[in-house]
């Protein structure tokens, strides 16, 4: 893992160039497979599936014999930690909820905002290098909360052209049992466009692959999405009251999730980054995706070295990590200094898996620096608003010459006329 200064980081940052697929490629890709989903639906769905996932599929819906041949592969432990993850992010979500208001002025004036839940949503579970139930809970529970009608899910199959069985038990232990064996940007097309299986959805949320990512990105517009997801990032701010090995430890929690996830630690003191470097290396070892969390480290890991605390944060800042670990002395006086992230975890003792699984605010989070602009995936993602308006024959008389004087600025006369007629005697 390369230890640098805060200089050097502003001055690498400035100079990065995109090393992923080339985006004009990979758009045409993307683009093809969205036409042929619209144009074959299910019959590109089947062949896609066979071509990217090598599985050739009789039917994309899950069956009942697999919901309840997952149950009976699974083990009681997991279902337990399930359902208690189910409850602490249920908890947390329904603080999130809003309601409809509305505001009583003069002379029979009436204004306000009604909340409605969106009616379909299309859940995009990732599959491939790993299996993530977590997801399930995540993406499901707050649309739910919202009031959402209907919620459908689709995930890559595995080899054996079945779905993972954790994945199966947690969807079913929201109450969630249509799920399609499609993914990629097969999978987002057919949600945002439909087919003869899969219906068209109001929005897709849900991370993936470059693919995935993309598709999302060009179906927007027709369908609503949560975010364009790009690697999973950690950012861990640490003094020396932070144990070594615990920093080593969340940097690494974050790097086996593929090559291009990124792993960074901010500190003001060069031994203790020198004794993270030596402890990553370390820890390494003994990792079961060895080979993924190295390479992710080697091209996305740092150790920066920053002046003082004021030029820590300000690293921070221009990261806009999608989770930031403040591993410091007296950490909650210290949250005012973060401007941008997407969760923060205070403390030696709330590392970042503690959100991904537990402790109930959302894991769907803004990543690649969107959290200077973005938040995490909420109950307020799964509802649209709607102004209401009404003015009595009084109130709108008193306010039509001010309505139609900016109307007649603007050169819209039909605008004007439609105000000024209600001043007719008779209208």
């Amino acid at each position: 893992m390369k230890i640098i200064t805060s200089g050097e980081f502003f001055t690498e940052k400035k100079n990065t160039t995109s090393t992923q697929i080339n985006e004009k490629q990979l758009d045409n890709i993307v683009l093809d497979i969205i036409t042929q989903v619209r144009k074959d639906k299910d019959t590109a769905l089947f062949r896609y599936t066979e071509h990217f996932d090598n599985v050739k599929l009789d039917s994309l819906l899950v069956s009942e014999s697999e919901f309840k041949e997952a149950r009976e592969k699974v083990d009681t432990s997991f279902i337990e930690a399930i359902q208690e993850a189910k409850q602490n992010i249920r908890t947390f979500h329904e603080a999130q909820k809003e309601q409809s208001w509305f505001m009583e002025k003069e002379n029979g004036i009436v204004l306000g905002q009604k909340v409605t839940p969106l009616e379909k949503v299309g859940v995009y579970i990732p599959g491939g290098k790993a299996a993530y139930p977590s997801s399930i809970l995540m993406d499901v529970i707050p649309a739910q909360i919202a009031g959402v009608e209907k919620i459908v899910i689709t995930t890559p199959p595995q080899q054996n052209g079945k779905i993972s069985p954790y994945v199966l038990v947690a969807a079913e232990e929201v109450g969630v049992t249509s799920i399609y064996k499609v993914g990629g940007a097969q999978a987002i097309a057919a949600l945002a466009y439909g087919t003869e299986s899969i219906e068209k959805v109001d929005k897709i949320v849900g991370p993936g692959n470059a693919f995935v990512a993309r598709a999302k990105k060009w179906v927007y517009g027709d369908v609503a999405i949560d975010m364009i997801a790009g690697p999973s990032e950690i950012c861990v701010v640490a003094d020396k009251s932070a144990p070594v090995n615990y920093v080593a430890a969340d940097l690494l929690s974050q790097a086996e999730h593929d090559e291009s996830a990124s792993a960074i630690c901010v500190t003001t003191n060069k031994e203790l980054a020198e004794e993270i470097k030596i402890e990553i290396e370390k820890q390494l070892e003994t990792l079961e995706r060895k080979a993924i969390t190295e390479k992710s480290i080697e091209q996305n890991g740092r150790i920066i070295v920053a002046n003082n605390e004021d030029d820590a944060f300000k690293v921070v800042n221009e990261i806009a990590p999608e989770h930031l670990q403040l591993m410091i002395q007296n950490p909650t006086e210290k949250v005012n200094k973060v401007k941008h992230a997407g969760a923060i975890f205070l403390g030696n003792y709330s590392p970042e898996p503690l959100g991904d699984y537990f402790a109930g605010p959302n894991h769907t989070l803004p990543t690649s620096g969107t959290a200077r602009f973005a938040s995490p995936l909420g109950v307020y993602d799964f509802v649209k608003k709607s102004s209401i308006i009404h003015y009595s024959q009084e109130a709108l008389l008193e306010a039509t010459n001010k309505i139609t004087n900016i109307a007649n600025v603007e050169g819209f006369t039909a605008h004007a006329n439609s105000i000024a007629i209600r001043d007719q005697k008779g209208g």
